[in-house]
């Protein structure tokens, strides 16, 4: 698959399809790799890259940190993310895209939303992560990895990742950057060096720039509230895509489209045919 620089970091991606551009942020949490549109849970089965491409062309690609794409210390926030995807939509000469983002895919979104609205066709939000169990999980996941370089240092970090093929998720102790120490020895070796208190002030950083709310992550209130932008939300309703947060979303996006349809009675049949026709009625 192709690779592009992006804000100095290698982003793995791919172009599937063809007409209007979505641009599609990857679900899975920690793990947010391109294939997770076709091989995790919900996404396997509703089949998106089964029906969208043949109307749009769909660009998926691993968040940074995630995957095959690169990374780099640093308190990473949700704009992150944003230079990730518009400088992937730069790369590919467009201007303009649709938005779709899968789980921890959707704060990304909204985040794009607000500092680029003028990019910006439309959002589909899809099972957006959000909810107090979700944050407090979050939170406990980054504590589980401070601790573990507290007690062992970032050399030991490096050691537990070569040892195994689990992702931060999976595996907290790991911490945020297991793609790259993965991926990349030259990360890897800058990485063991780096100042441990520096490395424990950028987490806390962290965790307060992706982590500080009980409702959907992302844009605030106010900024969801001041977008004109058509909007299509599935709820999941679980701990960490609490209804709550899909609903949340709902009320600060004026006019969106809420599909009330329970996650398990979601499917192939009355989930992308929904997209499309939300995305048909999109001018662009």
């Amino acid at each position: 698959m192709p690779y592009a620089q992006i804000d100095g970091i290698r982003t793995r991606y791919n172009v599937v399809g063809s007409g209007p551009p979505i641009l599609m942020y990857a679900p899975g949490g920690f793990n947010a790799r391109l294939e997770q549109w076709t091989e995790l849970g919900v996404y396997k089965r509703l089949k998106l890259l089964d029906h969208l491409p043949s109307e749009y062309t769909c660009i998926i690609f691993d968040r940074r940190e995630n995957g095959e794409s690169g990374g780099r210390v640093e308190a990473v926030g949700w704009p992150h993310f944003v230079r990730q995807g518009a400088g992937l939509l730069d790369e590919l000469g467009f201007d303009k895209a649709h938005l779709l983002g899968g789980c921890m895919g959707c704060p990304p979104v909204t985040a794009f939303a607000a500092a680029h609205a003028e990019r910006v066709l439309s959002m589909i939000l899809f099972w957006p992560v959000g909810g107090p169990k979700y944050r407090i999980n979050c939170q406990l996941r980054f504590a589980r990895h401070l601790s573990f370089i507290e007690e062992n240092g970032l050399q030991a970090v490096v050691d537990l990742v070569h040892s195994h093929d689990l992702n931060f998720s999976q595996d907290p102790r790991s911490g945020p950057w297991v793609g790259p120490i993965r991926n990349d020895p030259d990360f890897a070796k800058k990485y063991v060096a780096y100042d441990l208190v520096a490395y424990k002030n950028i987490l806390f950083a962290m965790v307060g720039a992706l982590f500080d709310r009980d409702t959907a992550p992302g844009a605030g209130a106010e900024e969801l509230l001041a977008m004109d932008i058509p909007s299509f939300i599935v709820p999941g309703d679980d701990d960490a895509h609490a209804k709550s947060a899909a609903m949340y979303l709902h009320e600060c996006l004026r006019g969106s489209v809420y599909v009330d349809i329970a996650p398990k009675e979601q499917s192939e049949e009355n989930i992308p045919p929904r997209i499309i026709e939300f995305l048909g009625g999109v001018g662009v």
